[in-house]
This record gives structure tokens, C-alpha cells and sequence, in this order.
């Protein structure tokens, strides 16, 4: 039957491309219910042993409130002012999923999830126009640590990483093929998924240099066409969110999120080390609220004002501007201490186990305990202190890093197998850098896993590479 099937698709002018096709996506299936099966179980025992608490970070009520607003009042406010914190794409997407109920958004959250295992199954095809490295790329993802903690917990990194794959594997389409249409769309999407996380807001400007670069000797004109068609795709949707900013409240920035993390992070631990002091008596110094409320109203009102009555008259875009002027001027007068700072935060990125969300559906108890633990010390403090308390659970950790570590080797030997003039391997290389300059620079002290789930899907490909090019050499 199978046979007779397949015959007949073949029949056709179009027949053998169409088989080729029908095993692609047999061959994808899967995956995807492998790595559905993996992160419905995550949900289902997070719902059972914790209920909805277990799912909740310390940003989720600050994604809520404006998006509710925004959906049932049409103004993107928090504590009755104008919210400069968040921009509008997580909060309204978890808006409309929470009518449900929370886990009506975390099961939405895992549905996004496993779309991006199929979108890195695309992007791999793509890159390296092979089959079997594209399906050992989504079965690498669809089993990778940090992917699978993300996907239930209410915050807005899966909605951010499957618009970043949507806008990524339309990139590389771009390159293979040089259609514009490609192009376009890659920039509608990265435009989304920097309405849902900031983070992405400097890359479209990155891409264009990469793509100048790279069409220098492409003929008729297509290197300036494909620079006017990225830009004008993602600049308008960014610019219209930036003027809001400026018309409501006359902040000129993007999010807010930037002076924040600037101020009460990077600035106060700089200047913890300089005087040899706690953070966390700095940054309270500094007027940072006690507890984990990340709203607007505690970042720029109480206890912040407390310790600067002066601008009790100010606007919001004053007051960001300060903290924003203030900061850069204690980082510029310890640059030294700010880049080692800058390094350990970006190490822990990219090293830290990931398992925030299985500690806390594994073992609620020591949650708490555990952030405490390593949040602010160094690499090495930090895991001694874990071992110390809790061997078991610093070996689970030490079996996480393991599998990091494992990845990142192969990917290593998978970048070279593209060879170095394969513009799709540049632009997968390439925004990684970004990635982690990125997180490097205004992560904060602390650093997280979930900084580098961007990155991820990259080291996954490569990964896969690497092992394909591995076995055709024992071969």
C-alpha cells in the first residue's frame, strides 16, 4: 500500500519532489510528538505537585496587568500609568491565552515550544540542505535542557524564540535563494519578536551590515534592494513603539528595561564591588523594592523616590534618564570592574545548568534556597556552596552542564563543516555573537539559562553537524 502510494504521487511531473516531500514530514512527526510527550509530561506534574504556582516567575505579573489593559481597555498601562517596562507582544499574547486560565497560556506556551523544534528542523534543512542533519537537529532540540524548562513557565521566552526561528529560517531562505519576499517576511517576524522581548531591537541593524557584506558581489542591484526591503519591513513597527513612548510619557527609548537593568543591576554591583559591599544593600541604596515585584509603579515610584524626593515632580522619561545618565557614569569611572562583571554574567549564561524549573517542580522545598545560594556568586563560589548543601542535586546540575558542554563541542566541529563561505553558517554564527554580547553587557549579575535559549537552536544545528560529520569520517 505504501509502495502503490508512493507510485502514484511519483506519477506526476511534480511526483518525486512531492515524495521526497511526504518522507520529510514523516520523518518529522516524531520528533514532534516525542518532544511534545516531554514537555506535556513537564506541565502535568508541575500542575500536579505545585498547581499553577509552579509555573509563575518573578516577571509574569508584570506581563498581566498592561496586557489586560491593553486587551479589554485598549491602553498598555500598569499601576495606572504608561508601562515603559514591557513591550506589547508577550503581554497581549498571555492576555488573550489566560482567559483560559494560567495553564491554558502554559499549555499554549508548550504548543509554541514544539513548533520551534519543527522551525529548527527548517532552519538546518535550510543551512545545510540536508536531510538527516535537519531531523537530528530537531531531536537534539527536542530534548535540549533548556528548551524544555522554558516551555511551561509563564514568561514570554517561547513566544520569543519561535518568531525569532520564523524570522531566521526566512533569512536563510533569503540567502539560498535571493528572494525578496523571503526577506521581507524575515523582517516582519524579527520586527514581532522584538515587540515581545527587546532584546533583538540592535539586530535588524547588524543583519543589514552582514547582508552588505555579503551581496557585495551579487549583481543588478540586489544588495541595496535587500537592505531597503530588511529595514523598511522591521524599522516602522519598532519606530511606531518607540514614539508612543515619547508621546505619552517623553521617554525616548524602546523599553525601559534597558535603564533598569542598567541602574539596579549592573551600576549597583559595580559599585558593590568597588566598595567591597552586599548588591543587595546597594541596590536597595539605590531605591531598588524590596521583594520580587517588577512593576512600573515600584521601579519608578516607591521606595525608588524615597531615596531621590527631588524627582518627585519628574515624568517617567525624566526619571529614566537619570538612572540611565547616572548609571553610565559609574560604569565609565570602573569600566575594568564592569567588564569582569559583564564576563562572569555572560559565563553563567552560558554554563549555569538551566534546571530553575525542575528545581522547583523537583524540589519546591529548596527552591528558594537554591537561587539564594548562587544568584550573585561567582562560577566557582557558587557551585562549591551547592555542593556543600546539596550533593544530589549539585550532581544533577554537574549532569546538565555535562550535556552543555557536549553541544557546544560539536557544534564547534560542526561550524566547519559548511565551510566558511556558506553565507546561511555566517548568519547562524554571527547572530549568536550578538546573542551573547548582548546578554554579556546588560544581563546583570546574576545571569540566567534563559538568556541563552536564542542560542540554543543554533548550537543544536551545529551540534547535529558536527555528529553527521563525525560518523561520515568513521565511515
Amino acid at each position: 500500500m505504501t509502495e502503490n502510494r508512493a507510485i502514484i504521487i511519483g506519477a506526476g511531473p511534480a511526483g518525486p519532489t512531492a515524495t521526497i516531500e511526504l518522507r520529510r514530514r514523516s520523518g518529522i512527526k516524531p520528533i514532534v510528538i516525542a518532544a511534545a510527550a516531554v514537555r506535556l509530561a513537564l506541565l502535568v506534574v508541575s500542575l500536579a505537585r505545585t498547581g499553577t504556582s509552579g509555573l509563575i516567575t518573578p516577571d509574569t505579573s508584570s506581563y498581566l496587568e498592561p496586557g489586560r489593559n491593553l486587551l479589554l481597555h485598549g491602553r498598555f498601562v500598569a499601576d495606572g500609568a504608561p508601562d515603559l517596562l514591557r513591550t506589547p507582544g508577550y503581554p497581549l499574547f498571555f492576555a488573550i491565552t489566560s482567559l483560559g486560565g494560567m495553564a491554558t497560556t502554559a499549555l499554549a506556551n508548550v504548543i509554541l515550544s514544539v513548533f520551534s523544534v519543527v522551525l529548527v528542523w527548517r532552519l538546518a534543512r535550510t543551512v545545510f540542505g540536508d536531510d538527516r542533519t535537519a531531523l537530528l537537529a530537531a531531536w537534539i532540540f527536542a530534548f535540549e535542557p533548556t528548551s524544555v524548562a522554558n516551555s511551561v513557565s509563564l514568561a514570554s521566552d517561547t513566544l520569543f524564540l519561535a518568531l525569532f526561528l520564523l524570522s531566521m529560517e526566512r533569512l536563510a531562505e533569503f540567502l539560498r535563494r535571493h528572494c525578496l519576499r523571503a526577506l521581507a517576511m524575515a523582517g516582519l517576524w524579527l520586527a514581532a519578536a522584538t515587540l515581545v522581548r527587546p532584546v533583538t531591537y540592535y539586530l535588524p541593524v547588524a543583519l543589514a551590515a552582514g547582508l552588505f557584506l555579503v551581496l557585495v558581489r551579487v549583481p543588478d542591484g540586489l544588495r541595496w534592494k535587500a537592505l531597503a526591503v530588511l529595514l523598511i519591513s522591521v524599522l516602522p513597527w519598532i519606530a511606531a513603539w518607540q514614539l508612543r513612548n515619547w508621546v505619552e510619557t517623553g521617554y525616548r527609548g524602546f523599553s525601559s528595561i534597558t535603564e533598569v537593568n542598567l541602574y539596579f543591576a549592573n551600576a549597583a554591583l559595580v559599585t558593590a564591588r568597588v566598595d567591597h559591599r552586599s548588591f543587595v544593600d546597594v541596590r536597595r541604596e539605590f531605591g531598588y523594592p524590596d521583594g520580587k515585584n517588577y512593576s512600573e509603579q515600584a521601579y519608578l515610584y516607591e521606595p525608588y523616590l524615597a531615596q531621590h524626593p527631588e524627582q518627585a515632580q519628574w515624568g517617567q522619561g525624566q526619571r529614566l534618564a537619570f538612572m540611565h545618565s547616572a548609571a553610565s557614569r559609574i560604569i565609565r569611572a570602573h569600566y575594568g570592574t564592569y567588564l569582569r562583571v559583564s564576563f562572569i554574567a555572560l559565563f553563567k549564561t552560558m554554563f549555569s545548568p538551566g534546571t530553575g524549573s525542575f528545581d522547583h517542580l523537583l524540589h519546591p522545598e529548596n527552591s528558594n534556597h537554591l537561587d539564594s545560594l548562587i544568584a550573585y556568586a561567582g562560577p566557582a563560589e557558587g557551585a562549591l556552596a551547592l555542593a556543600k548543601a546539596y550533593p544530589w542535586i549539585a550532581a544533577e546540575k554537574a549532569a546538565f552542564v555535562s550535556v552543555s558542554l557536549g553541544l557546544y563541542l560539536l557544534a564547534l566541529r560542526g561550524a566547519f563543516r559548511g565551510g566558511m563561505h556558506s553565507a546561511c553558517l555566517w548568519l547562524l554564527l554571527g547572530t549568536s555573537v550578538y546573542f551573547l554580547a548582548v546578554t554579556g553587557i546588560a544581563a546583570g549579575p546574576s545571569g540566567s539559562a534563559r538568556y541563552r535559549l536564542p542560542v540554543m537552536p543554533i548550537v543544536c544545528i551545529l551540534a547535529a553537524a558536527g555528529v553527521r560529520r563525525t560518523r561520515k569520517i568513521e565511515q
